[in-house]
């Protein structure tokens, strides 16, 4: 199953890596998808597709690095290792590539389990990164910018599946937002969305969709559902929050109390 969404642009420098959404700089120069790519294994195999298209002016020399990652409750994270690191098991051709401007790469994944590979998720970030930037930043110092548009792969070997929950809902204060908390207790990675109604004893104040959100395997996710502008702050009290989260063809109700604080008491926390 092949997931187009927004590109991954990381800033890294010598002693911090944050992740950015950032997709205008990095569509500016390619186009990269799929940007989540899920596949199973058949007779301990899977195999997948990136596809690099050039839309600049100039020629574009590139890399592939791949790296274990996660997702902890607020995105986003680049591990160093995990037990669902694919990497060890990931073949990826070709390493390095140039795309003439308007022309399009094709990189093959290909992932190979031993016969007594558990079953489960394994996952790996790969990510295309600019040579030319990576040389320019070298020289210039040894702690500089380097853009990378990063894919999503998942490899499912096994029986597995989500199972997705919802804990209990928030209001975030300082940032005016509702925070919904989903926990996944399954041993595959879940992208729900879904849909929300937000009221009070008066009636209905606002209703909304929310798009995908990355759930990992075995880990929880804050999904932020932002009020619209016009009803915000939200005056301090007791509301109801409704809705239904999305999975493939599943739907899973939700009916959860929203209290509200102060803002001043909330702040002094």
């Amino acid at each position: 199953m092949w997931k187009y969404k927004s590109a991954i642009l990381q800033i890294i420098t010598g002693v911090t890596v944050g992740l950015l959404a950032y997709p205008q700089l990095a569509q500016a120069q390619l186009q990269v998808g799929p940007m989540v790519i899920e596949k199973k294994t058949e007779q301990g195999q899977a195999r997948g597709i990136i596809e690099i298209k050039n839309l600049g002016n100039d020629v574009f020399r590139g890399r592939i690095n791949v790296v274990p990652f996660t997702y902890n409750q607020d995105g986003f994270e680049e591990l160093k290792s995990s037990p669902q690191d694919l990497t060890p098991f990931l073949t990826i051709s070709p390493r390095e590539f140039v795309v003439q401007p308007g022309q399009t790469r094709q990189i093959r994944l290909f992932a190979v389990f031993l016969p007594s590979m558990p079953e489960g998720e394994y996952r790996a970030a790969v990510f295309t990164e600019d040579l030319k930037e990576i040389e320019s930043t070298q020289k210039q110092s040894s702690i500089g910018i380097e853009a990378r548009v990063g894919v999503s792969l998942y490899v499912r070997h096994g029986k597995v599946t989500p199972n997705l929950t919802i804990e209990n809902s928030s209001y975030d204060v300082k940032n005016k937002r509702i925070i919904l908390l989903v926990k996944n207790s399954g041993n595959a990675t879940g992208f729900p969305e879904g849909t929300w109604t937000l009221s009070n004893g008066q009636g209905k104040i606002a209703n909304d969709r929310f798009t995908a959100y990355t759930v990992i395997a075995q880990g929880k996710r804050n999904i932020v559902i932002n009020v619209p502008q016009e009803k915000t702050p939200l005056a301090p009290g007791d509301y109801q929050l409704q809705g239904e989260l999305i999975l493939d063809q599943n739907k899973l109700p939700f009916n959860l109390k929203l209290n509200v604080p102060v803002e001043n008491a909330a702040v002094k926390k």
